[in-house]
């Protein structure tokens, strides 16, 4: 039975998860929700179900796996990473896994802050991307962050094309990324959603 993912009709949160689940041939299904236009951005295709899907904490995304009903996005990657050895082999290097999950994660919440904030005016984001420096050092064998580094670094180029430029390994790790089959299948696929990329009220959220 494939898993269920469900999230809004958007690249969001489930755009790593949605890499992730195809790289590892991973059998599942998406469920997708649609938010309503401004002023009230309706959410009510989404509420209608959210308390009736058996979810400790009910939230978007949520994956279900036959008695796993999981949310949180980063919980979410872990466990379908788990089932395919992609956390980390040695300890040293599942510490550093552990270290960049996070360190993405707040790289991606700087620019969400600046694409949902009233008073958004488009700015270089250059300065956020100094922690990448030592991206190669972090990623000796794929694992799981791999394709979370690639989704922020991939937001962030979109919105400044020419972010990595100073970052020559940052644009060789994007390029071999993109350049796994599966991922590459996939991303010429009728299921990829690359945009748009934040929800309605986003205030930067190309082609919308």
């Amino acid at each position: 039975m494939p898993m269920t993912l469900g999230y809004w009709d958007i690249r969001g949160l489930a755009h790593t998860i949605r890499l992730l689940l195809e790289y590892t041939d991973s059998s599942y299904e998406e469920k997708r929700y649609t938010m309503g236009d401004a002023p009230d951005y309706d959410r009510s295709q989404w509420l209608s179900e959210k308390f009736k899907l058996s979810l400790d904490f009910p939230n978007l995304p949520y994956l279900i796996d036959g008695p796993h009903r999981i949310t949180q996005s980063n919980a979410i990657l872990r466990y379908i990473a788990r089932k395919h050895n992609l956390c980390g082999e040695t300890e040293e290097e599942k510490t550093r896994v552990d270290i960049l999950e996070n360190q993405a994660m707040d790289t991606r919440m700087q620019l969400a802050m600046v694409c949902y904030s009233p008073d958004f005016v488009s700015h270089p984001l250059h300065g956020s991307l100094h922690w990448n420096r030592r991206l190669t050092l972090f990623l000796p064998s794929i694992t799981f962050v791999d394709f979370l580094a690639y989704d922020v670094l991939d937001l962030h180029r979109l919105f400044e094309p020419k972010c990595l430029d100073a970052f020559p390994n940052l644009k060789d790790f994007m390029s071999r990324f993109e350049g796994l089959r599966k991922i590459s299948d996939y991303m010429k696929s009728s299921r990829f959603l690359p945009r748009p990329i934040f929800a309605k009220m986003a205030n930067w959220n190309k082609n919308q």
